[in-house]
């Protein structure tokens, strides 16, 4: 029978970054969790070392050589770097969405059932069919980095679609059959109400991946073949970025640091959803000196956790909107004012007046570049001087997607790329991805900023004064020297960081014609 062997005086370096693969099948996450073992190998493929925090779980131990069928030798490690390479272990599996979908074509129906929330998704035993279908595409849609998951339903099945780097990808196709079971399950999690398919819903969870914790914001649609469900993934693990971190321009730093270091005015981030304007303005925030100064948020949703500073959720079913929060937080002497979001005259008009008493506001647009910001705050029914005296710059950005560095090439430059994208020097090639597992085959991988900033010096402020068109603003900042988005694109493709194409889809013309975002039906 095989049972736990003592500890010998011999006892061999336990290597915790190999997992015993037979223990990773046969022992649940939160079994191995409670008692704190992991099974790793060793040289004699009979014998499974189990590492552990001490030794007071032997009788579990032996138990486990039972549940393994190998004889299971102790090994008393470090308890903190066993919990981490538990996760890593579990984390590490493969994830065979396809053996499920092949089970569930396989069945009229599934086994789903309505059931909360539990653990986290690296337990996969004991869970229905649908369940752990959802589990795993949640699990893998974090894995490969994507922001959004989308539930599209058609006429005769169900996809399923990932957004990684910003562009929306192909990932599986589901039978139709399982379609209701499926949407259910994850309206479920997000707490929302199963029976009601005729209306929108909105709703939210918090899963686990190991120590990471993640949010997930859910959204349902009635359409015509179904309700259509996009889940956004919000990582509460994902680390901040310090302003060095973000790829802003040499040139660009000081004047960016020196606008969120005045001590009253409003300070714009535009751009696109999921452009990085929060995390810039999270790097922005880790600038300021929370100790000497009162430093509140107001947010939908909370991103990231600042030390030393105040962050509020907006809860718009609740009534804190962004402009009754904005009211409240006016009363908590305040010296710095984060606020997520303008989007209304409510909120801008609460925002340059906090400005224009003695406080530092920053906050998001949704405007195509950074001059369409004052067309935007003018068009929301603000004065002309009331802008012109509050606001102290205006920054834009865009993400463009980074060339797979694993299956790079040289591509001749075509004369029409060089023609729309504005070299500051002579360019012949830049390099392409060709497409490898690195990449999942899309030829690129990961994602870095283009920035704009507009100062707002005296000669904007005199054309803001004098409601000036777009056009003028333009050319003012030019002169003194603002850079533009595409500009920025430009001198990454030069340096052989990305592709025209790519700078093209997300930036738009220098001469203010916007282009809409366009997303690839890539399929991985």
């Amino acid at each position: 029978m095989s049972q736990a062997a003592p500890i010998a005086s011999d006892s061999p370096v336990v290597d915790l970054r190999r997992p015993h693969p037979r223990f990773i099948e046969r022992v649940p996450i939160h079994f191995a969790r409670q008692h704190a073992l992991l099974g790793v190998e060793s040289e004699r493929k009979s014998v499974v070392l189990v590492a552990c925090a001490d030794l007071k779980s032997r009788s579990v131990i032996d138990n486990l050589a039972l549940t393994l069928g190998l004889e299971t030798r102790p090994m008393v490690v470090d308890r903190d770097a066993l919990q981490a390479a538990i996760n890593a272990a579990y984390a590490a599996q493969d994830v065979d969405v396809g053996r499920l979908l092949v089970d569930l074509n396989g069945h009229g129906e599934s086994h789903a059932e309505p059931l909360q929330f539990e653990g986290d998704l690296l337990d996969r035993q004991s869970r229905a069919p649908v369940i752990e279908l959802v589990n795993m595409v949640l699990f893998e849609a974090i894995q490969r980095r994507a922001s959004d998951v989308h539930v599209h339903p058609r006429v005769e099945d169900l996809l399923l679609r990932l957004r990684i780097d910003g562009v929306l990808m192909d990932y599986k196709i589901v039978p139709k059959h399982v379609q209701e079971e499926i949407t259910s399950r994850i309206k479920v999690l997000g707490g929302m109400d199963i029976a009601e398919k005729r209306l929108p819903q909105d709703g939210r969870a918090t899963v686990r991946i190991g120590s990471r914790t993640i949010d997930l914001r859910i959204a349902s649609l009635p359409t015509a073949y179904g309700e259509r469900v996009v889940v956004r993934i919000l990582d509460k693990g994902a680390r901040l970025y310090s302003l060095d971190e973000l790829g802003m321009p040499a040139a660009m730093l000081p004047q960016f640091a020196s606008l969120i270091g005045r001590a009253h005015g409003i300070f714009l981030m535009t751009g696109p959803t999921g452009s990085g304007k929060s995390t810039t303005l999270y790097a922005a925030l880790q600038k300021i000196d929370y100790r000497a100064l009162n430093v509140v948020t107001l947010e939908d949703p909370i991103e990231y956790d600042l030390p030393g500073i105040s962050q509020t959720q907006i809860n718009t079913r609740k009534g804190l909107t962004f402009a009754a929060g904005l009211r409240s937080l006016l009363r908590q002497d305040p010296d710095v004012i984060m606020v997520g979001e303008i989007r209304d005259q409510e909120t801008a008009r609460l925002a340059i007046q906090s400005a224009l008493t003695g406080h530092l506001v920053l906050s998001t647009l949704h405007t195509n570049d950074s001059v369409g910001a004052v067309a935007r705050m003018l068009d929301l029914g603000l004065e002309p001087y009331l802008v012109a005296d509050a606001l102290l710059g205006v920054g834009a950005q865009r993400l463009v997607r980074l060339v797979c560095p694993a299956c790079a090439t040289a591509q001749p430059l075509a004369s029409e790329q060089r023609q729309a994208l504005p070299f500051d020097r002579a360019v012949s090639e830049y390099r392409r991805g060709q497409g490898c597992d690195s990449c999942s085959g899309t030829g690129f991988r990961g994602r870095v900023a283009l920035f704009e900033l507009l100062v707002v010096d005296e000669a904007v402020r005199a054309l803001i004064h004098q409601r000036a068109p777009a056009s003028a603003l333009r050319d003012c900042a030019r002169r003194s020297g603002m850079r533009s988005l595409r500009a920025a694109g430009a001198a990454l493709v030069a340096s052989g960081r990305t592709t025209p194409d790519e700078v093209l889809r997300v930036t738009h013309a220098d001469d203010g014609v916007s282009e809409e975002r366009t997303d690839a039906g890539l399929r991985l």
